[in-house]
């Protein structure tokens, strides 16, 4: 993306590379979320070990909770993140595709990792810190891990609980509804969350 030299142009490539990706992992979420919304509760019981392999993978508490609760947990958690929201926050952690970790590890979220060797270490990296920049073997990884982490993660209870109201309501769910539940993404906090906003009107995301 570094080639272009109109802002416009390298903004509208940018979007058009990244999109598909952030679709097609929208799918995948829309499949399993389908899966959960078909369970009647007097199929919970025989439906326990995908629950249970699904609750793992989005560390969801299950070994003291009800199946109930389990799938209620479940149904917050593997949901969509909007292409509006994922879109802004790509441009904004990779420079809009040019950074170093977006090239040569093709991270486009600003993801870490903590064991060594598993992806690059950043140049300005503290003294006694370890942490390296993930690396990814296509931009459809770097995406799908992203939107794992959103869904997964404590750090955005906010997001999911704003999400689930919406969905709760009926109502459509944009990138501007969930942008104030990333305030843990980044160190700077508000005015992280700020930035975001503002790119997702400049945009029109």
């Amino acid at each position: 993306f570094r080639q272009y030299k109109d802002i416009k142009q390298k903004k509208t490539a940018f979007f058009e590379f990244l999109l598909p990706h952030i679709k097609q992992t929208n799918l995948e979420i829309k499949k399993k979320r389908a899966y959960l919304l078909q369970i009647a509760p007097s199929e919970l019981k025989q439906q326990q070990k995908n629950l249970i392999a699904m609750a793992r993978y989005y560390r969801v508490d299950y070994k003291n909770q009800s199946l109930a609760r389990v799938h209620r947990d479940l149904l917050k958690k593997i949901d969509v993140i909007p292409p509006s929201l994922a879109l802004a926050q790509a441009a904004n952690e990779s420079a809009w595709g040019t950074s170093r970790f977006a090239r040569q590890a093709s991270n486009y979220f600003g993801q870490w990792c903590l064991t060594k060797g598993c992806g690059l270490v950043p140049r300005h990296r503290q003294v006694g810190k370890v942490h390296e920049v993930r690396k990814f073997n296509s931009a459809y990884e770097s995406v799908k891990s992203y939107i794992h982490h959103l869904n997964a993660q404590p750090s955005y209870v906010m997001l999911r609980e704003i999400r689930s109201q919406k969905r709760q309501l009926n109502q459509p769910v944009g990138g501007l509804d969930l942008v104030v539940g990333l305030e843990q993404y980044s160190a700077r906090k508000q005015a992280y969350v700020i930035e975001l906003a503002k790119m997702i009107r400049v945009n029109k995301l």
